[in-house]
């Protein structure tokens, strides 16, 4: 959905959200998003090709031999790309700054495009820092969903579903997350649901892939009503 762009301060925060700080000088203090309702869609297609994109911080879990997250135009259509090629437990991250999330609905839309170690990637969120934080992730290499919690940069499988979304396919990943009580679907269809309290408080919400996972991501839907 690329329609009207509204370039607005993060600082302002989103219905239901509060801010939080960060010393990283990375950070730009403006996103584009467009608003309907109680959701919040942000896109790239006001961002420039090449560069990071704004209100967004690059990281990663473990040792990184680099981190690059640019905007790439894919068809005309601007979309965010991991593009390192890292390996090992080295997870890349690019996490929403400013803006703090508890309870939440989000999605995503991901297209795996290259990696011979791993493939794929998903969602962070209830991020703290980039050593904790719970993970969703789509891997085309090993077909299946699975759901994470990475504490003090160790990552601990919670459950994990089997699906048959391809390489090169775009698709829609969503979490809903209230209270301890957590849904992971891919393409509208629900597939993990469970509970889990090692993360408790409002975090970030962000991008995930690890290794040398190649990957594009756009049109990150929020929607913080907790009807």
């Amino acid at each position: 959905m690329k329609t009207l762009v509204i370039t607005i301060a993060v600082l302002m925060g989103l219905a239901s959200c509060s801010n939080v700080s960060s010393k990283n000088s990375q950070v730009v203090t403006e996103v584009s998003y467009i608003q309907t309702g109680n959701d919040t869609i942000i896109n790239f297609e006001n961002e420039t090709v090449g560069k990071l994109p704004s209100g967004f911080v690059a990281d990663a879990t473990n040792k990184a031999k680099s981190i690059k997250w640019n905007i790439v135009n894919e068809n005309g259509n601007n979309v965010v790309a991991q593009q390192s090629i890292n390996s090992g437990s080295c997870y890349n991250l690019l996490v929403l700054d400013k803006i703090s999330c508890q309870d939440f609905t989000a999605s995503v839309r991901i297209k795996a495009i290259s990696g011979e170690e791993d493939l794929g990637g998903g969602l962070v969120w209830r991020y703290i820092d980039k050593n904790n934080y719970y993970i969703a992730r789509y891997n085309p290499l090993e077909n299946n969903l699975r759901f994470y919690c990475v504490v003090n940069g160790s990552r601990k499988q919670l459950q994990s579903v089997d699906s048959d979304i391809k390489s090169g396919e775009w698709f829609t990943m969503t979490i809903e997350m209230k209270g301890n009580k957590i849904t992971c679907s891919l393409n509208g269809i629900k597939l993990i649901e469970t509970t889990d309290d090692t993360f408790k408080n409002a975090g970030n919400i962000g991008f995930w892939t690890k290794a040398d996972a190649v990957t594009y991501f756009d049109d990150l839907k929020i929607n913080t009503s907790t009807k």
